[in-house]
């Protein structure tokens, strides 16, 4: 089995980029033949500073390798240094309709947000995450909810292709996460938590120090109750479960059994300790890694020399059966 997935360089990496994504990553690296590309082309689709591009790459480079993945078990490399990708977004735009694009919730969302101007790459940012996969006959995609939305269109762009031209790509398959697939902002739990909306409180970071986790958990908002349960009207107190859950790796019923007669604050300062013991040596890693971005140039290089030569065939391929190029 082949996993595949990208992750953008942009903003610091947050507790629910940790739980939702880079656990998955790590974990992946055990099932099948995994593929992890850091989605620089992706980032530049919306304002951003070309100075802090790199560093953010850099940063997210060395949180993935501190992480757990493993060069020698996975293949890491950045986005624009693979040619093939960019190339087979444009042979996959004319399978892909205009009215597909337009009714993506994440170009509304983030459309909403550029004020001043909407790139033609934001709306063509599913086109690309879609020859990304299907550049690698990837089988398995493992995404947050938020992202299950862009599976299904590349699902339906990769039959479309397969329709017209012959059977080409692997149709891939989302992989959401039982728990923890939506961790929420802290103060604010009926939003995601977020690097670019999101509160200052309510947003943890990977990098934090044990004391910001702390007092982030200490002040998170629950409700006017006591019960440790998950339900509708208790946002607060479920996304709380559900990420002790998720860090303990256990089940949010363990978790609701074990605290149910705990009351809110200490509850709150369990699940602060618990991140805090989870994140710690990724933290400390990151501090040893993050210096030498020779090393991590050298990673990213080899991981790119590999997946070009996946990619490449693939491209070839459609290439070939489009009636593009010399016989």
């Amino acid at each position: 089995m082949r996993i595949f997935s990208g992750i953008q360089p942009t903003g610091r990496k947050h507790l629910g980029n940790y739980i939702g994504a880079i656990t998955q990553y790590v974990a992946g690296q055990d099932r099948g033949e995994a593929i992890y590309c850091i989605v620089d082309l992706h980032a530049i689709t919306v304002a951003y500073d070309r100075d802090e591009l790199r560093d953010r790459l850099y940063d997210t480079t060395a949180i993935l390798l501190a992480a757990g993945l493993d060069p020698g078990r996975c293949i890491l490399f950045r986005q624009s240094d693979v040619k093939e990708h960019t190339e087979l977004c444009w042979l996959l735009a004319n399978v892909t309709a205009y009215g597909e694009l337009s009714r993506m919730h994440q170009f509304k969302d983030k459309s909403a947000e550029q004020k001043d101007f909407v790139s033609a790459g934001l709306f063509f940012y599913p086109v690309l995450q879609a020859a990304d996969v299907l550049a690698y006959q990837t089988n398995e995609v493992p995404v947050g909810e938020d992202q299950k939305q862009h599976v299904e269109l590349m699902r339906d762009i990769a039959e479309r292709f397969n329709s017209r031209y012959g059977q080409t790509f692997v149709v891939p398959e989302h992989r959401i996460p039982e728990i923890g697939a939506r961790i929420m902002d802290l103060q604010t739990p009926d939003r995601k938590m977020s690097t670019t909306g999101g509160t200052e409180l309510g947003t943890l970071y990977v990098l934090d120090e044990p004391s910001a986790i702390e007092r982030k958990f200490k002040v998170a908002v629950t409700d006017s109750g006591t019960e440790i349960l998950r339900r509708q009207d208790k946002l607060g107190i479920t996304n709380l479960i559900e990420i002790l859950a998720s860090v303990r790796q256990v089940t949010p019923e363990s978790v609701e059994k074990e605290f149910g007669g705990s009351g809110y604050a200490a509850f709150k300062q369990t699940v602060g300790e618990a991140v805090i013991d989870c994140l710690a040596p990724v933290r400390e890693r990151y501090e040893a890694i993050r210096p030498d971005e020779s090393t991590m140039e050298t990673v990213l290089a080899e991981g790119a020399d590999k997946a070009r030569a996946i990619a490449s065939k693939t491209v070839a391929i459609a290439r070939e059966r489009m009636g593009i190029g010399p016989r």
